[in-house]
């Protein structure tokens, strides 16, 4: 059957920012596809309420805190990933973000930070994890990057062209890492996490949002993980160095933040 394509039966996944949102939404939906489930982040009490939702779905699961900046805290995810499980199949990246801000008022520090956050632990995290997919015979990385990266938004420089960066280093290394390891990138619009609260909590602006997106509605983080899931899977198995968006069918920003003239 065509769906038996879409399971991840007795796989292994590592996913970061698992505590919540969308990070928590693909270590489910990964978990109900049949995988046994790494989760990653920074708040050991979230992961470990992710790692118990994945149990309650008949899978294995673990909660190694980790901060994704941090290269020795990558290397030990990999590591207790490897001991614990003996093999690692899948990967999300999906930890990363960085706040709005004027690009005026941006500074070089911030520039850097967001690109380490959402391109250099990425990369570090797939670098670390594909000879281990390899020796199981194969394996696929999803990064989470955002529309913030191809389209034009006032105060996400930073963000915007972090994001953009991981998308071209999703293609390059896709194209040295396959056929054993498929990488591919899913572009999200606003979907409705903790991130995006204080916008959705105002009436106002979450209307303005809906009406600006031609699907009418904010996105789920079901949404973003079931495109991981498919990219993760075998009924994938042709698709690598591809950036998916998922968001709506909006081609302009649903919501522009507002900053001063020069």
């Amino acid at each position: 059957m065509i769906l038996d394509r879409f399971k991840l039966t007795d796989q292994v996944a590592i996913v970061t920012g698992a505590g919540r949102g969308i990070g928590r939404g693909c270590a489910l939906a990964f978990a109900d596809a049949g995988a046994d489930v790494v989760c990653a982040a920074r708040t050991l009490e979230q992961i470990e309420e992710t790692a118990a939702m994945v149990r309650e779905r008949g899978r294995k699961a673990i909660a190694v805190p980790t901060n994704v900046v941090k290269t020795a805290d990558l290397e030990n995810l990999v590591e207790t990933a490897a001991r614990e499980f003996g093999r690692i199949d899948a990967l999300v990246n999906n930890a990363g973000g960085w706040p709005p801000k004027p690009a005026l008022k941006e500074d070089e520090e911030g520039l850097e930070k967001a690109f380490r956050f959402n391109v250099v632990q990425a990369f570090t995290l797939t670098r670390l994890c594909a000879p281990r997919m390899a020796e199981s015979g194969g394996g696929s990385v999803v990064n989470i990057s955002s529309r913030a990266a191809s389209m034009v938004q006032t105060a996400f420089v930073a963000y915007g062209a972090a994001k953009a960066a991981l998308n071209m280093m999703t293609r390059n290394i896709a194209a040295e890492l396959a056929p054993k390891v498929r990488v591919n990138a899913i572009e999200s619009g606003g979907v409705e996490t903790d991130a995006l609260k204080v916008v959705l909590t105002n009436e106002a602006i979450r209307k303005q949002l809906e009406e600006n997106t031609p699907m009418k509605r904010v996105g789920q983080v079901e949404d973003i993980a079931a495109c991981a899931l498919y990219l993760s899977s075998p009924a994938a198995s042709w698709v690598t160095g591809k950036i998916f968006e998922v968001d709506g069918g909006a081609e302009a920003p649903a919501f522009l933040v507002p900053v001063p003239k020069l």
